[in-house]
């Protein structure tokens, strides 16, 4: 293992909930440091999640643009190939950051 580990920011939309959780162990398995989101939105559709403000939900993507900030690299958890607003948003940020973006699925 390296002096200090890589570090990877998960970015996608936060109804892959399951997914994002399951390439953050994987992540975390094989030694890499993991930030993603913390909170994980109520999707209208899908009735889970927690139920924040506009103002916490602003507070919230500003705060995952600096954990882009601090990662070596981005991995995008899309299924099935799906990219939001805010996932573009964010791939667009780190790739003017120039931060490498994998994806778990082709776009």
């Amino acid at each position: 293992m390296p002096d200090r580990p890589e570090i990877v920011c998960i970015c996608g939309s936060t109804r892959f909930e399951e997914e994002m959780r399951a390439a953050n162990r994987d992540l975390t398995f094989a030694g890499v440091i993991v930030v993603a989101p913390g909170v994980f939105l109520r999707a209208e559709n899908h009735g889970a999640g927690e139920l924040i403000t506009d103002e916490q939900k602003a507070a919230l993507h500003a705060l995952h643009l600096r954990k882009i900030d601090l990662a070596d690299r981005v991995l995008v958890v899309n299924p099935g190939g799906y990219i939001g607003e805010s996932t573009s948003r964010e791939i667009t940020y780190a790739q003017a950051t120039g931060k490498p973006i994998s994806f778990t699925d082709p776009v």
